[in-house]
């Protein structure tokens, strides 16, 4: 623990807003080694409930528009972090972000919160983007209130599994020849996000609440391109070759990104129209001032590189940019409806009885998808999934966390684990372009045949359609299920037999 969090920590109440996200799930975890007391506000507990910190804090659930559930979370706190975005909302996000800002601020207000710390995207250049304008908006609002604002700005935060980071290293790691706008040679203060945290939790252990807006960087600045060259020489790569072409707008290179990196178009495109920025620090908003850097010093940009490349590689990525639960349609939510709401609902139902160990069975329906595959018939997931990226969706690219284990809230390619109970259910909710709502579910159950003791695995692809467009989707994709669907349970049966086999042939040694 920091001397200044060990001096101040006590009895204060610290709430994280956007804590199923890439730096609000990281923050929890760093707040709790801290031992404050944390409350996250969120829409539904259910997102979170796979990760490690659950129950660890308090939890709200509400949403950041409405007034009665924001002034409800933050009743009781100290110190409040701001950490909401709405960037894939639609070419309104910005009027959203603002509106939901002073909401904030007023709820904040009423419910006597001291301090509120907001996380925002450095804006010095003379020509920023909608996306950064409105991270610099959202911070006025915030800063409309009486409740002090401290508003941090960051550039690139590099850590295993954020957008930005995956951005760039796909690109790196995919292409040896690069066709690139005139951004990438625009400069750039990236910082670790090992750093982004020090600052963070620092700022909910002083002493007095502040106001102000500091920017926070790196101890380096580079170009784009640098950077790039950077990734590839940790990566053992040759030097990539990097082409300046004046013609690539931000809406054909983020077309670009979305075909050969995770990050989906969407998300692609704001975050491309920030490259136009030069996002550099300003000394004139210095945070050292106010908090010291950490004691071991700022992480050096190469090492905060390796070290992220390093966890990615070991599977020990704590969160992803794919964590918070994309937007989808209108008609579409991440929650299944109860049985009785009357929709239509198309199931196609296989299942088997096998002698195959329970263990096994399990841990093959918990491999599934990303590397992994989806036990056969992969090219026609992977056609799915460029249909998906041509229509704006989130396509397969976005793989998985860990290769071996899933939680709650965890994106799979292009579904979310929606319930998860160890050894006996799966269910994933889909998160691609659909006219309707649809789900992917695994059961496992004890059953006895013959007196002999053996396992029922159930697969259900469950389809609760949109009006007539999507009861011809439906029909449209049925035959296609004729060739996934029975392949898939068989192959995950044979796969939880080798792994048996294994089993024995290790225990016979």
């Amino acid at each position: 623990m920091s001397p200044l969090a060990e001096s101040h920590a006590s009895g204060r109440k610290i709430l994280v807003t956007g804590a199923s996200g890439y730096v609000g799930g990281r923050l929890v975890r760093h707040l709790l080694s801290l031992d404050f007391a944390v409350r996250v506000m969120v829409r539904d507990k259910n997102k979170i409930s796979g990760q490690p910190w659950f129950n660890r804090v308090e939890i709200s659930q509400g949403n950041a528009n409405d007034f009665t559930s924001v002034k409800s979370a933050l009743t009781g706190i100290h110190t409040a972090f701001y950490l909401l975005h709405s960037i894939n909302l639609g070419p309104n996000f910005d009027e959203l972000e603002a509106e939901m800002a002073r909401n904030f601020a007023r709820a904040a207000a009423e419910a006597g919160v001291k301090q509120i710390v907001y996380l925002g995207g450095i804006a010095n250049d003379k020509q920023i983007s909608q996306h950064l304008e409105s991270r610099a908006n959202t911070g006025r609002q915030l800063a409309s209130g009486s409740v002090p604002v401290i508003e941090m700005r960051a550039g690139i935060i590099i850590g295993s599994g954020s957008a930005s980071f995956e951005m760039l290293r796909h690109l790196t790691h995919r292409l040896p020849v690069m066709t690139t706008p005139k951004w990438v040679s625009n400069r750039t203060q990236p910082i670790a996000i090992r750093d982004v945290l020090w600052y963070l939790s620092s700022a909910a252990a002083l002493k007095t609440p502040v106001s102000g807006i500091f920017d926070i960087g790196g101890p380096a600045v580079l170009s784009y391109a640098d950077m790039m060259q950077m990734f590839a020489k940790i990566s053992g790569l040759r030097r990539r070759w990097i082409i300046k072409v004046p013609v690539l707008s931000p809406a054909l290179s983020s077309l670009w990104i979305g075909l050969v990196t995770p990050v989906p178009t969407a998300l692609a495109r704001p975050l491309v129209q920030s490259l136009i920025s030069e996002v550099v620090a300003d000394p004139a908003k210095s945070i050292s001032g106010l908090i010291a850097p950490p004691p071991e010093g700022l992480l050096q940009v190469d090492k905060a590189i390796e070290l992220a490349l390093s966890l990615t590689t070991q599977n020990q990525v704590e969160s992803r940019w794919s964590d918070a639960t994309q937007p989808t349609a209108p008609w579409q939510k991440a929650q299944s409806d109860p049985d009785w709401a009357g929709e239509t609902i198309y199931r196609d139902h296989r299942e088997k009885i096998v002698e195959t160990s329970a263990k096994n069975l399990w841990k093959s329906v918990e491999q599934i998808g990303g590397d992994n595959g989806w036990y056969g018939a992969d090219f026609l997931w992977w056609a799915r999934g460029i249909l998906d990226r041509a229509f704006g969706g989130v396509g397969l690219r976005r793989g998985r966390r860990s290769p071996d284990s899933l939680r709650v809230g965890d994106s799979l390619d292009f579904w979310r684990v929606e319930k998860l109970e160890t050894g006996r259910a799966l269910k994933l909710y889909a998160e691609m372009i659909l006219p309707g709502k649809a789900w992917l579910e695994f059961t496992i159950e004890d059953v006895v045949v013959d007196g002999v003791a053996m396992r029922k695995i159930s697969q259900d692809a469950t389809f609760s359609p949109r009006g007539l467009g999507g009861q011809l989707y439906w029909f449209a994709v049925s035959p296609f299920h004729v060739l996934i669907f029975p392949r898939m349970l068989a192959n995950l049966v044979r796969s939880s037999n080798r792994k048996d086999y294994a089993d024995s042939q290790f225990k016979g040694q």
